[in-house]
């Protein structure tokens, strides 16, 4: 019976450390995919949580049935399967800045300095991103703004573009805005910073536009010149007939007397005034004293 007992528990034991030998390499391996699969969550963690943040908009593309364009993903985490791609827009308004060298009609180069403010629309931005793409700010705004300053540009020579060149411009702009907004883009504005002209001509239009105002002050100070000249021989004329229509009326010698009896009057009806008149004589004018305040 003893040794019965010690065989079984011989055995027993046997198969108690066969099992945790078994237990052992189970865990090890069960460790080591646990481990793998770790490793490939996050790998693929960005292929599978997406984070819009504010001010941005997701575009979905599905790998068996492609963009999905009839919805936009807006702001907060989005899960997808790691075979699909989420493509996430700035849906804000932004600025960019390019700078064209364009030709003018003599050939004369001319740089432009741009400020284009600018945003996808959002609820075309399935169609955006499926037909035009990320990098449309390269391939539509400033391509169609750029060709219709070409065209316009090559047509004016230097001093049209000089002087009035802005306002040209800016209209040939709102052209292409129209152009853009039709690619699923809204263009806030488009300012035109600075236009540039080599320096030697932009001296020598200067020069002929200081001239210019120049002759235009010539002309004003001589047409003004000529009207005093003409309103001096009106008064003239008018004082010769006054007087002689005077002389007509008053008999001879007493014009004198005449005048200064008006200027007492006047005098007499100011408010400020102290008048006394003495008498200069049987002919003689009167003497005014006191006169001041």
């Amino acid at each position: 019976m003893k040794g019965f007992l010690k065989k079984s528990f011989a055995s027993a034991k046997k198969f108690g450390a066969a099992i945790q030998k078994t237990l052992k390499k189970s865990l090890a391996s069960v460790i080591i995919f646990g481990l793998i699969c770790l490793l490939v969550l996050v790998y693929m963690f960005k292929m599978i949580v997406y984070n819009v943040m504010p001010g941005q908009a997701g575009v979905f593309w599905d790998r068996f049935t492609g963009t999905q364009v009839d919805y936009i993903y807006t702001e907060g985490l989005h899960l997808i399967f790691p075979w699909n791609k989420m493509y996430i827009y700035n849906v804000r308004i932004q600025e960019v800045s390019p700078t064209l060298h364009v030709l003018a009609k003599t050939g004369l180069k001319v740089n432009l300095y741009l400020s284009i403010r600018y945003a996808p629309k959002s609820t075309f931005l399935g169609m955006l991103h499926q037909r035009v793409g990320p990098d449309y700010v390269n391939i539509v705004i400033i391509p169609e703004i750029e060709a219709v300053l070409r065209e316009i540009i090559g047509t004016m020579n230097a001093d049209q573009i000089y002087t009035t060149g802005r306002t040209v411009i800016v209209k040939a702009i709102n052209q292409a805005i129209e152009q853009v907004e039709q690619r699923y883009i809204d263009v806030d504005d488009v300012l035109i910073k600075k236009i540039e002209l080599p320096e030697s001509v932009e001296k020598t239009i200067r020069f002929k536009i200081e001239q210019k105002h120049l002759v235009d002050a010539h002309t004003f100070i001589v047409e003004k010149e000529k009207k005093e000249a003409e309103r001096k021989r009106i008064e003239g004329e008018g004082i010769r007939d006054q007087l002689k229509i005077i002389s007509s009326a008053i008999p001879e010698g007493q014009i004198l007397t005449w005048k200064g009896i008006q200027a007492t009057q006047e005098i007499a009806k100011s408010d400020n005034a102290k008048v006394i008149i003495i008498g200069g004589g049987k002919d003689g004018l009167p003497i005014i004293l006191n006169a001041d305040k």
